[in-house]
């Protein structure tokens, strides 16, 4: 179960940036622990500033905290929806990365060990 927060700067949450927060948040909990309870998601969404004369510019954040570690996406594009799902991607790509390499220095430790029992010596490498 995610626990998440959402923040809005310079704009009102309506039902479709809602319905576009609950996709991202979806997509980040395929990649999460089932048992863990610690995971928190700090979505912030909104406009950077009213200055721009070529039309405004959204901006999208993601903070990441749980047991693997504390991960964070940022996004700035000029439709809140495009910097949401920029966002979602990074974010997708840093879990993918970091569950990657957890899964790879298990097994590397399983074939060491496996080496070590049967007398070989630990050549290294795959």
């Amino acid at each position: 179960m995610i626990k998440k927060t959402v923040k809005a700067t310079g704009l009102s949450l309506d039902p479709s940036i809602d319905e576009a927060i609950d996709k991202v948040v979806l997509a980040i909990e395929k990649f999460s622990d089932v048992n863990d309870e610690s995971i928190l998601v700090d979505i912030e969404v909104g406009k950077t500033t009213n200055h721009h004369r070529s039309g405004d510019i959204f901006r999208a954040e993601i903070n990441f905290h749980s047991k693997i570690g504390n991960l964070r996406a940022e996004s700035e594009k000029d439709e809140l929806f495009g910097a949401l799902l920029a966002v979602k991607e990074e974010m997708v790509e840093a879990l993918r990365s970091k569950k990657s390499k957890r899964i790879d220095f298990v097994r590397r430790s399983g074939l060491r060990l496996k080496h070590m029992l049967k007398g070989l010596p630990w050549i290294g490498g795959k």
